[in-house]
């Protein structure tokens, strides 16, 4: 199957509409709160009938029967990706499965869920969160609470990547955002990779914002981050 990095389309809903007609092949494409609570479930509708591929980024938590109830809406979406917050629990994530499978006509939606974020810091973590410990003992925990929970990957860093394919196995799925191609800004991010980083540790796929849709040329943008984490030539 062919690499696809998932792009964050951080717009409006007409924005995204027009940036995504910049391209005539099929994009995997992140929808998060800002474009989904403005636009609503339409905006679902119109990106698949583009042609394209949905990870549908709400990162859920909420009590498990909440969860379960949301995720069974969302399962009716046609969207492929979906997630949580492992924060909320074993059973929580449990739910999260349990609604999607309720919610699904056909193949249900991936599910994964996220460990910690990677705009949170070790010192972060301690000092806000209380937890205490290496950053990737709790990354490290969080994936396989979600794992045990029947889900099928994790929201990582791209450097958590290798102490989780090494705890967990190569079938997990590591999903990366905080890409940063060289040369370009952090940004909010604290836990960045290049995309030919990510895929050496061993990152399922990547998630790539500004780097593209901020860039002049979007499209030429994404086909060099392509070719970087695919690691072939176009």
């Amino acid at each position: 199957m062919e690499k696809l990095p998932i792009i964050a389309l951080d717009f409006t809903g007409e924005e995204a509409i027009h940036f995504l007609k910049k391209f005539d092949e099929q994009l995997f494409v992140k929808v998060g709160m800002e474009l989904f609570y403005e636009s609503g479930p339409s905006i679902i509708k119109e990106i698949k009938d583009l042609g394209h591929k949905i990870f549908l980024d709400l990162k859920l938590h909420d009590i498990p029967t909440t969860v379960q109830k949301a995720m069974r809406q969302l399962a009716v979406l046609d969207v492929d990706l979906v997630n949580v917050h492992a924060a909320g629990g074993l059973q929580m994530m449990k739910a999260a499965v349990a609604g999607l499978n309720e919610g699904s006509t056909g193949k249900r939606p991936d599910i994964i869920a996220v460990t910690q974020l990677t705009s949170t810091s070790e010192i972060q973590m301690k000092n806000e969160q209380q937890i205490q410990g290496e950053l990737i003992q709790s990354v490290q925990h969080y994936a396989a609470l979600a794992k045990e929970a029947g889900l099928d990957g994790v929201v990582c860093a791209a450097t958590d990547c290798e102490h989780l394919v090494n705890k967990l196995g190569t079938g997990f799925k590591y999903i990366t955002p905080g890409i940063r191609p060289t040369g370009t800004a952090v940004n909010d991010q604290v836990r960045t990779a290049t995309p030919s980083e990510a895929a050496r540790l061993g990152a399922y796929s990547i998630v790539v914002g500004r780097a593209i849709t901020g860039s002049a040329d979007p499209v030429a943008s994404y086909h060099q981050i392509k070719k970087e984490w695919s690691g072939t030539d176009e």
